[in-house]
Formats: structure tokens, C-alpha cells, sequence
């Protein structure tokens, strides 16, 4: 079982790259694209990555936004399924 601040980090990750690629996850939720129980898992997915400081360093490359996932994101397919029905 993952500790707190390895969720939390990985929450944080999860939050930013839907940011980084224009998707509310909030909002996707709320109009039923996207089960929580998805976000969990999504979370739980980003922690069996063995490469978090990259993403956290791709993530800073693109603080102005990107049209995907990098090639190694293990929640490329749910990022890719968001963006095409829901975008901020």
C-alpha cells in the first residue's frame, strides 16, 4: 500500500497533467465522462510509475500547456478519452 505523501505527490501529478493538456477533471466528472473511482485509479496508476521526476521535469517543460501525454504517462488513454469530450 502506497504512504500518504506518495498519493499525495501522485494526486498532485495526476492534477497537473490534465491541467498541462486542458482537461477539467472536475467538470468531467460533474457531467458524468469520468467516474472518481477512475480518478482514483488513475492516482494509484501514476504511483507504479518508476519515473515521477521525469514527468514532474516534462510537466515544468510544458507549463504553457500540451495537445498530449508524454509518451511514457501511464494514464495517456484516459488523458486522450477526456480531451476529446471535455476541455476547460
Amino acid at each position: 500500500m502506497q504512504n500518504r505523501p506518495d498519493l499525495k505527490r501522485h494526486a498532485a501529478l495526476v492534477d497537473q497533467m490534465a491541467e498541462t493538456l486542458g482537461v477539467d477533471l472536475e467538470k468531467a466528472t460533474l457531467q458524468g465522462d469520468l467516474e472518481i473511482d477512475e480518478i482514483s485509479e488513475a492516482v494509484l496508476s501514476c504511483t507504479a510509475c518508476a519515473n515521477p521526476e521525469t514527468c514532474q521535469g516534462w510537466l515544468e517543460e510544458h507549463k504553457n500547456g500540451a495537445a498530449h501525454t508524454p509518451d511514457y504517462c501511464r494514464n495517456s488513454e484516459m488523458f486522450q478519452r477526456l480531451q476529446k469530450v471535455i476541455v476547460k
